[in-house]
C-alpha cells in the first residue's frame, strides 16, 4: 500500500484570515508530505506495508522496534483529522444535537468546553496535540506529545488540533493561545466532530 497525501477538503486560503495560503504550503505541503515520504520509505518491503493506515498505527506502537514508522504513521493519520476537523469561516456555528447534549453533559456547556480545551492545548509541554475524544458515551480532553494520539488509547477523536509550533507559527508567531482561539471559535468542523460520533473505533 501507498500512503498518499490527501488534498485539503477546502482551498488553500479559504481559511483566511485565521489560517493562510501561506502556512497551508508549509504546513500541508511540506511538513505533511514529510511523513507520507518517509513512512512510504520505510515500509517498502516491509510486513506492515499493506496495513490499513489506522491499523499500522496501532501495530507499529505496540512494537520496540515499530517507533520511527509509529512517528510518522501516527503523524499522517492526526494531520488528516485536523485538516477534515476545519471549515471555512461560516456565520453557522451550531453544534449538531447529539455532539452539544454530550458537551453540555461532559462539560456544562459548549462556551465551557471550548475554555478547557483552549487550556489544554496551552499547557501542552512542547510539541504535540490537543483532542476531544469519546470513549462509551463520554467525553473527554487530552492532550497527547508529539505523534501520540487517541487511537493508542482505544478512543474516538472527534477532534483534533495540532499544536506543533510549526502549525500556527507563520500566522501568530509564538501565539499558541490566540491560534487555538480561533480554531474554536471559527474554524472548528461541529458537524465532522458530529460525523466521527459514528465511526468505529479500532480495538487493541
Amino acid at each position: 500500500m501507498t500512503h498518499l497525501l490527501p488534498d485539503l477538503p477546502y482551498a488553500a486560503d479559504a481559511l483566511q484570515p485565521y489560517l493562510t495560503a501561506e502556512s497551508f504550503a508549509y504546513h500541508h505541503g511540506k511538513h505533511h508530505a514529510a511523513y507520507v515520504t518517509k513512512l512510504n520509505a520505510l515500509l517498502a518491503g516491509h510486513d506492515w506495508a499493506s496495513l490499513p493506515l489506522e491499523q499500522l498505527v496501532i501495530e507499529a506502537h505496540a512494537a520496540p522496534q515499530g517507533r520511527a514508522i509509529y512517528n510518522n504513521a501516527a503523524q499522517h493519520w492526526n494531520h488528516w483529522q485536523f485538516w477534515h476537523g476545519m471549515r471555512p469561516p461560516s456565520d453557522d456555528t451550531a453544534v449538531p444535537p447529539a455532539l452539544d447534549h454530550l458537551l453540555r453533559k461532559s462539560f456544562g456547556s459548549v462556551a465551557t468546553f471550548k475554555e478547557q480545551f483552549v487550556l489544554a492545548g496551552l499547557n501542552q509541554f512542547g510539541s504535540g496535540w490537543v483532542w476531544l475524544t469519546e470513549k462509551d458515551g463520554a467525553l473527554a480532553i487530552r492532550t497527547t506529545g508529539n505523534a501520540d494520539n487517541p487511537l493508542i488509547r482505544d478512543e474516538r477523536a472527534l477532534i483534533g488540533c495540532d499544536v506543533w509550533e510549526h502549525a500556527y507559527y507563520i500566522d501568530y508567531r509564538n501565539g499558541r493561545g490566540a491560534f487555538l482561539e480561533a480554531y474554536v471559535d471559527h474554524l472548528l468542523n461541529w458537524d465532522e466532530a458530529a460525523r466521527r460520533l459514528t465511526e468505529t473505533v479500532i480495538p487493541h
